[in-house]
């Protein structure tokens, strides 16, 4: 296992490396950009202080020389500087962001994973049940709302018109006056809402996904098998069909680490938390190449991070992959 992990990773890096030069290319190819932002506004802009804010911040140089130089200080793990009026090291904004949106993301994938999968297994178990038609509706409903809008019900709802969560930031005003205990409620209180909210298309998904993987593995010969030689239902269900049906379910989950980071935009924005999804979009809007590179290729790491993962996964609930022959 050890060694199929590691040529899993040797195999990643000139992926990471590929990823960057597309990316790299693209966002300057993009309309617009960092001098533009700085100097439209301002009257008093002249082209020769446009000229010097490009090499200021090295965009008189061709594409290529660029993204050499982000490379080379990429290879010791330096984002370089942003563009913004406060000059600071990119990793240094990242390190201080990046925390809230992983914890906001972990606890969102272990609620996806504790109720969607039971709910996906009991709904393959107990197929044209109420519980099934119930949860078939529940699902579908959940894929048809957006998540901005839902959003915004559910801050009225809670926030403005009962009053019993927050509905912006990760602490009250008050939060340095509490004592501990009602700092963790505190704490806790302000992320209720961001978790449902990252955690609910992931609900939906995968609970079907789940179902459909159970009913297809319930159907297969050896659980008939099973069954025949007067094996409990329980045991048929979560010794036989469950590890199976989760092979599937396990490389949703390693794609969805990325996708989940993505995604904290939408909800980080709207309930003002100081997330990498608020960096990411602070950072696009005002043409911060380095600090959108550096997110960038945060986000390419952790989609091979989810790929490696979800083979580990794989050779985990499935003893009958090889991984000394795989990769």
């Amino acid at each position: 296992m050890g060694r199929y992990v590691l040529r899993r990773i040797l195999v990643s890096i000139p992926l990471l490396i590929g990823i960057s030069i597309i990316t790299f290319v693209v966002i300057n190819m993009a309309p617009g950009g960092p001098i533009g932002v700085a100097s439209d506004m301002n009257p008093k802009a002249t082209a020769e202080y446009r000229e010097r804010l490009k090499a200021y911040y090295g965009l008189d140089q061709p594409v290529h020389v660029r993204y050499i130089r982000w490379l080379g200080r990429m290879a010791v793990l330096d984002f370089g500087d942003s563009f913004s009026l406060d000059g600071r090291k990119v990793w240094d904004k990242i390190k201080e962001r990046i925390p809230v949106t992983l914890l906001i993301n972990a606890l969102s994938m272990s609620l996806i994973f504790l109720i969607a999968v039971p709910i996906g297994i009991y709904s393959a178990v107990r197929k044209g049940s109420v519980f099934d038609r119930i949860s078939t509706v529940a699902v579908f409903t959940g894929f048809a709302i957006p998540t901005f809008w839902l959003a915004l019900l559910l801050m009225i709802l809670f926030g403005v018109h009962l009053g019993w969560l927050p509905i912006s930031g990760l602490v009250s005003l008050e939060y340095d006056a509490l004592s501990l205990p009602l700092k963790i409620l505190d704490r806790a209180g302000h992320l209720v809402l961001p978790v449902f909210l990252a955690a609910f298309g992931g609900l939906a998904g995968i609970s079907r996904y789940m179902r459909s993987n159970m009913l297809e593995v319930i159907r297969q010969d050896y659980i008939m098998t099973a069954r025949a030689k007067g094996l409990p239902e329980k045991v048929v269900v979560r010794r036989h069909a469950v590890r199976n049906a989760l092979l599937p379910v396990i490389t949703i989950f390693g794609l969805s680490i990325p996708g989940l980071l993505g995604g904290s935009v939408i909800f980080e924005t709207i309930f003002a938390i100081p997330g990498m999804g608020q960096l990411f979009y602070q950072g696009v809007m005002s043409r911060d190449y380095p600090l959108i590179m550096g997110i960038l290729t945060i986000g390419a790491f952790l989609t091979l991070l989810g790929n490696i993962l979800a083979d580990v996964g794989y050779a985990v609930a499935d003893p009958r992959i090889n991984t000394e022959r795989a990769g």
